[in-house]
């Protein structure tokens, strides 16, 4: 009997000892995965570093290329692209009375209803600006989306532009107010947001369409002939007083309120930004003049690019797959059109890596751009305690569900590390017009710091949308960086400004300028 009971502790020891492997086993495997996560998360990390140093090398790489796309057509990856536009709208609406009116403003008292129109996209918007010929904070407008019929993006010229005449047409008509008589000829500033090479302040040649358009016999002619063309056959006296992009109407915009605004950022779904230049600066177009001495340039800062710049594979994945390869390197790493993608390759790395993050991986996991940047900025931002939001997003998107909060707060941080990235790099980018025009303490010496005999005049960047405007982390670390860059005492003299609607109001605002 005793050898019975033994045998039993015996092999009852051997069992537990057994399960104990068993779940030791477990748990050392379990942590193998999740330290492949860790690395995963390290890798990216490192990555897209961004201190100080690095930071102010992309700021002297972007000046330097500012520099040469000035210098020559096709000297640089940023086409430094002549607007034309040196007479910006000046609403006189100063905090000191002894401010001095810039020479580059329209100093007349404008007064009545000017229109703009923008072209851009599957819609397009027609805006009316009143101006009552005074200075105001606030500037009456009124705004009408209409979506172009899907077979006009693939029909003629003449059939698209006078659809978009038609529109405008109607919208007019219901002014109303009696204050302009059918006779009185109004002036337009057309927003066209595709490729165009800019011939006067008033005319460009369409260089090729994108966005699903593809109307053969617009292509090379000039856009604005065509929409004149099409006002005429519709009975509408409207001169298109000038032609514009997104920047060039949010620095008019700006330019208004404040007249020490100097450049524009546009970053949403797409980047890009303006300045003023002087003439004597524009190399690639000796013997130009304008009355002011100076010119807005339409950088396509978008296609940016340098080694300096914080790339890793995710990214590098990104570019190989979009339509455009090798092209707009610096929108790819910071625009709202590719944040969350980049975030979803680094979820799928992890959960190949380990499946103890989300478990089976699921197909959504692998479809690009399945997960919009709203939705990303969402979880970057979810503030509660299990981070609900992170798991309902994971489910909605990727119909992933019961992500454990562990596994949540790894999708957090990566969110983070790839908006502080696209943040950081942004405000570079600022730093480096700033340089460019003097204007960051540095005297524009490439490669100096700032210098205690520099004096800083007040300097006023105009910023419009989403990703500025409506992600409250990604606004921080823009700030952040900013102050990182230049300094403090530098810093306090460079404020950023949110405008509204440039492509809409700017443009009636140009329009004004060159009526």
């Amino acid at each position: 009997m005793g050898r019975v009971v033994v045998g039993v502790t015996v092999t009852v020891a051997v069992a537990a000892c057994a399960v104990a492997a068993v779940v030791v086993g477990r748990r050392v495997k379990s942590r193998r995965k999740w330290k492949k996560v860790a690395n995963v998360l390290k890798e990216l990390e490192e990555g897209c570093d961004t201190s100080v140093g690095r930071l102010r090398q992309v700021v002297d790489a972007m000046a330097v290329e500012m520099h040469a796309g000035l210098a020559s057509e096709g000297g640089s990856k940023l086409k430094m692209l002549l607007t034309y536009v040196d007479n910006l709208p000046n609403g006189c609406c100063f905090q000191n009375a002894d401010r001095f009116v810039s020479s580059l403003s329209f100093q007349r008292t404008e007064k009545g209803p000017y229109y703009a129109l923008h072209l851009g996209g599957t819609n397009f918007r027609v805006t009316r600006v009143h101006l009552s010929g005074q200075p105001s904070p606030v500037l009456e407008h009124e705004v009408e989306r209409q979506p172009i019929p899907p077979h006009l993006m693939t029909s003629t010229s003449e059939d698209l532009f006078d659809f978009i005449a038609s529109s405008l047409k109607e919208f007019i008509a219901k002014e109303g107010d009696g204050s302009n008589s059918s006779q009185d000829r109004r002036e337009l500033g057309f927003t066209f947001s595709f490729p165009m090479k800019q011939m006067s302040v008033s005319s460009g040649i369409l260089i090729k369409w994108t966005k699903g358009f593809s109307i053969v016999d617009m292509v090379g002619r000039d856009v604005v002939a065509c929409l004149q063309e099409a006002f005429v056959r519709k009975g509408l006296d409207v001169h298109v007083a000038a032609l514009v992009n997104d920047t060039v109407g949010t620095l008019a915009v700006g330019h208004y309120h404040d007249p020490d605004t100097v450049a524009a950022i546009v970053i949403g779904t797409g980047t890009n930004a303006c300045y003023l230049e002087r003439i004597d600066a524009i190399i690639k177009c000796q013997g130009l003049l304008t009355t002011s001495g100076r010119m807005v340039v339409n950088m396509e800062w978008g296609n940016f690019w340098s080694s300096h710049l914080p790339r890793t594979p995710y990214d590098i994945e990104l570019d190989a797959e979009s339509p455009n390869p090798n092209d707009q390197g610096f929108e790819k790493m910071i625009s709202g059109m590719y944040l969350g993608d980049v975030v979803r390759r680094v979820i799928l790395r992890m959960s190949l890596e380990s499946d103890m993050l989300f478990g089976p991986i699921s197909t959504k996991l692998s479809t690009p751009f399945v997960l919009r940047t709203p939705l990303m900025a969402a979880m970057h931002e979810d503030d509660s305690p299990d981070l609900i939001e992170v798991a309902r997003i994971l489910n909605d998107t990727f119909e992933i569900p019961d992500v454990p909060l562990k596994a949540r707060k790894i999708v957090v941080k990566v969110c983070d590390v790839v908006t502080r990235r696209a943040a950081r790099l942004a405000a570079a980018g600022i730093v480096g017009i700033l340089k460019k025009i003097g204007r960051d303490g540095s005297g524009g010496i490439t490669g100096g710091r700032s210098r205690s005999d520099i004096k800083m005049k007040r300097t006023v960047v105009a910023i419009e949308g989403g990703l500025y405007s409506s992600y409250t982390l990604f606004r921080e670390y823009l700030h952040e960086a900013l102050n990182e860059i230049l300094g403090e005492d530098i810093a306090k003299h460079v404020t950023l400004n949110v405008t509204e609607d440039g492509s809409g109001i700017g443009a009636a605002l140009l329009a004004a300028s060159y009526s």
